[in-house]
C-alpha cells in the first residue's frame, strides 16, 4: 500500500472500522486487510522441528497398555503431535503420526476410514495386520498399508509388545470435510489371501536400497533415497503419501535441502544428527522427528545410517504445488 493510502487511512480510522463492521455484517471482508496472510510470499509454518525420542516415549505407551484395553480405545494410540500445532492431532499440516500398541494376545476389531495409512514396524514377535482379507505378518522395518476405506485390523499373536508407526492423512481428509468411518459387523477380518500387494518386507526393501548404494552415485543431500513404490500402479505408495528408504554412508556430511513436503523421518539403522534450520536432532534407532514444509534439513552419520520417511509429495505433485530446492 502506498504512503497516501496509509495516511488516509490512518486519517480515518474510526471511518474505516465502521466500514468494516458494516462489511462483516453482510459477511464480507477486505482483502486487502488479509491478502500478505493468506498468499505469503513464501510458505509461513504453523508446524516446527521437533523431535521424539523413542526411549521416552516407548514407556509411555507402555503405560497405556496397562491403563486401557485396544477394544476400549478402538487403536491405542500416543499422536505425535507437532508443538506448533497443538491439540490439532497432526505431525506436519497435511500429517498425523502416532505410535501404535497392541499387547500380547490382543485384538484391535476391524474397522474402515477414508483415511489412508501406512505402518512402519518398529517391534514385533507376532503381530500381524489384515487388510481386504490379505493377512500381513509384522517384522521391524516393514512398511505396511491400509488404503482408503479398506477393511482392516491387527493383532498380536506373541508374547511381546508389538508397536509401530502410524501416518496418516487425516488432516487432509479433514481439509476437505470429507472423512467417513464404518465399524465392521465382524469383529475380525476373514483372511481370505496371503499379504502381498500392501506390505514392503524390510528385508527385500533393504536390499534393494543396498544394490542402489553399490550402483549409484552418493547425493549430496540425501545420500541414497528410494521412494516405496505402490506394487498395484507403480506410482507413488499411496495417493496422498509418498514414503522413502534412504541410506547415510558412514561419514556423511549432506548439504542442505528443503522442499514444501513437510516430512516425517523414522531412523532404522544406526545413528547420526539432522540439522533442520536451527534446531538440531541427534537420533538413534526408532526415534521419529519432523522438517516442516520449506525448512532446510542437513543430514549426517559418524556410522552408516538407515532412515524411513513419508510425506505429502504425491497430493502436492498432483496440484502442481510442490518445489525443492537448497536454501
Amino acid at each position: 500500500m502506498s504512503t497516501a493510502a496509509s495516511d488516509v487511512r490512518r486519517d480515518t480510522s474510526e471511518e474505516w472500522q465502521e466500514y468494516y463492521q458494516r462489511l462483516g455484517k453482510k459477511n464480507t471482508a477486505a482483502l486487502w486487510e488479509v491478502l500478505s496472510e493468506i498468499v505469503p510470499v513464501q510458505p509461513r509454518r504453523a508446524c516446527v522441528p521437533a523431535m521424539w525420542r523413542y526411549e521416552e516415549v516407548r514407556p509411555l505407551l507402555l503405560e497405556a497398555g496397562r491403563r486401557i484395553t485396544a477394544r476400549e480405545a478402538e487403536r491405542r494410540v500416543l499422536i505425535l503431535e507437532n508443538p506448533g500445532s497443538a491439540g490439532q492431532s497432526r505431525t506436519t499440516q497435511s500429517l498425523y503420526a502416532g505410535l501404535q500398541l497392541v499387547m500380547p494376545g490382543e485384538q484391535a476389531a476391524t474397522h474402515r476410514h477414508v483415511a489412508s495409512a501406512l505402518r512402519f514396524v518398529m517391534e514385533s514377535d507376532g503381530g500381524y495386520t489384515t487388510v481386504n482379507g490379505e493377512r500381513i505378518t509384522m517384522q521391524p522395518g516393514d512398511c505396511i498399508l491400509t488404503p482408503s476405506w479398506t477393511w482392516h485390523d491387527h493383532g498380536n499373536a506373541g508374547d511381546k509388545p508389538v508397536i509401530w508407526l502410524d501416518g496418516l492423512d487425516i488432516p487432509i481428509v479433514n481439509l476437505f470435510e470429507s472423512s467417513f468411518f464404518e465399524h465392521s459387523p465382524r469383529e475380525m477380518e476373514p483372511v481370505t489371501r496371503p499379504g502381498a500387494m500392501v506390505a514392503y518386507p524390510y528385508a527385500r526393501s533393504r536390499e534393494t536400497l543396498e544394490g542402489l548404494y553399490r550402483a549409484s552415485a552418493i547425493d549430496p543431500c540425501h545420500g541414497v533415497k528410494m521412494p516405496l513404490a505402490n506394487a498395484a500402479t507403480g506410482g507413488s505408495t499411496l495417493p496422498t503419501i509418498a514414503a522413502f528408504l534412504q541410506i547415510l554412508p558412514a561419514g556423511f556430511r549432506g548439504e542442505p535441502y528443503r522442499a514444501t513436503d513437510g516430512t516425517i523421518y523414522c531412523a532404522v539403522e544406526g545413528h547420526g544428527c539432522s540439522r533442520v534450520d536451527d534446531a538440531t536432532f541427534c537420533w538413534k534407532q526408532h526415534d521419529v522427528f519432523v522438517v516442516p514444509s520449506w525448512c532446510a534439513v542437513r543430514h549426517q552419520a559418524e556410522s552408516e545410517a538407515v532412515l524411513f520417511s513419508f510425506s505429502d509429495r504425491p497430493a502436492q505433485k498432483v496440484l502442481g504445488l510442490w518445489r525443492e530446492g537448497q536454501p
